[in-house]
């Protein structure tokens, strides 16, 4: 099995088509890119940093001071009452924190959630949250285990633990050697200083992390975009579903050419004429004065078909007469049951009067431009 897997692989070789992408897409496999939404959460907390806890700092500090203050007022008795007391106490403080703390999960949810959106394909698809075999299987695990992508996402990650290591060693120590350094530091500028510390950390992290995110957001499109690959076989089979199996499709061409000629073998002996090119089209037309507001093509047809009305005519005693302009013209405008447009009703009355008078035994020349056929050829 997995030689014939490893030979699939090797012959998707053709690019995805539309239906196949399509389908990738309504099944939720789209490119997604963890390492984005991991920076905008980072950046997140950068402008939390900057904005939200200078501004909520006080609040939260305040609600832990009255916390620590009345610690000593609360009075709580023991069993039940006890409990019950300090749930209370408890209740009003954590009301109060995340009251404060309320602004900053909506910024980092919110970071989230743009760090997906911003990626352009974002889909809601039942499969990828189904459980399937597939996923719990031994085999399948390992080969994801090796796999290319599995081995970009463990050098990402090694990355990102040296590189934000490496960050957090320098900012942190910088951070200490400053507050020894600094004269006169009191404990109370000790929160702002961390505070400070924070963001600067945070900032560059997200400086690095940008370019980590355009690398993971090109890489999981590739990737993707590999993984989509199509064989000929697979093209094929895609064709014959959507389009319905080459035989079936040429059995009902064939019907279809079969009711053609049996209708062709009806209406062409009524045809009150056949309009020719002389060989290429061949049009016919049927007029009754008083029941007919204009003639009407029956029949038509180019090179084989042409022909075979053309013999029809001839056996049935139906005028043949070529024009040459006028049947290319008919032929790329008429439809089989269709009138002749208004444009070509003089010429056309013409040679349908000229027929007219044929039959009554009158001699009369064709109109101008129009040959009488006494033969199919």
């Amino acid at each position: 099995m997995a030689g014939d897997d490893d030979q699939d692989k090797s012959q998707q070789t053709q690019e995805p088509t539309d239906k196949k992408l399509r389908d990738a897409r309504e099944k939720g496999d789209v490119p997604s890119s963890r390492e984005t939404a991991n920076m905008m959460v980072v950046l997140s907390l950068v402008l939390a940093t900057s904005f939200v806890l200078p501004w909520q700092g006080p609040r939260l500090a305040a609600a832990l001071g009255a916390l620590i203050d009345g610690a000593g007022q609360v009075q709580v008795g023991e069993g039940g009452s006890g409990l019950a007391a300090l749930g209370l106490v408890l209740q009003d403080f954590i009301l109060s924190v995340t009251l404060v703390m309320a602004p900053l999960f909506l910024l980092i949810l919110t970071g989230g959630v743009v760090g997906v959106l911003i990626q352009g394909e974002t889909v809601m698809a039942l499969e990828r949250i189904t459980p399937k075999l597939s996923k719990v299987s031994p085999v399948q695990g390992l080969k994801r285990l090796f796999s290319a992508n599995t081995l970009v996402e463990f050098a990402k990650s090694l990355i990102k633990v040296f590189v934000i290591g490496a960050l957090a060693f320098w900012v942190t120590e910088t951070a200490v050697s400053g507050i020894w350094e600094a004269p006169g530091f009191v404990p109370e500028s000790l929160p702002g200083y961390m505070l400070a510390t924070t963001r600067r950390l945070l900032i560059a992290a997200t400086v690095f992390l940008v370019p980590v995110a355009i690398f993971d957001i090109l890489w999981n499109r590739f990737d993707w975009r590999r993984r989509q690959m199509m064989s000929v076989k697979e093209i094929r089979d895609e064709m014959k579903d959507s389009e319905g199996d080459p035989q079936i499709k040429a059995r009902r061409a064939s019907l279809r050419r079969a009711r053609a000629r049996q209708r062709m073998a009806t209406a062409v002996p009524q045809a009150s004429v056949i309009l020719t090119n002389p060989t290429h089209y061949a049009i016919a037309l049927k007029y009754q004065p008083g029941v007919d507001q204009a003639p009407v093509c029956v029949a038509k047809g180019a090179d084989l078909m042409a022909r075979r009305i053309r013999e029809i005519a001839f056996e049935n005693e139906v005028p043949i007469v070529e024009n040459k302009p006028l049947a290319r013209s008919l032929y790329d405008q008429v439809e089989i049951d269709e009138l002749v447009p208004v444009e070509h009703w003089q010429v056309v009355a013409e040679i349908i009067s000229f027929v007219l008078d044929r039959q009554r035994n009158r001699h009369r020349k064709p109109p101008n431009g129009s040959v009488l056929r006494t033969s199919p050829e």
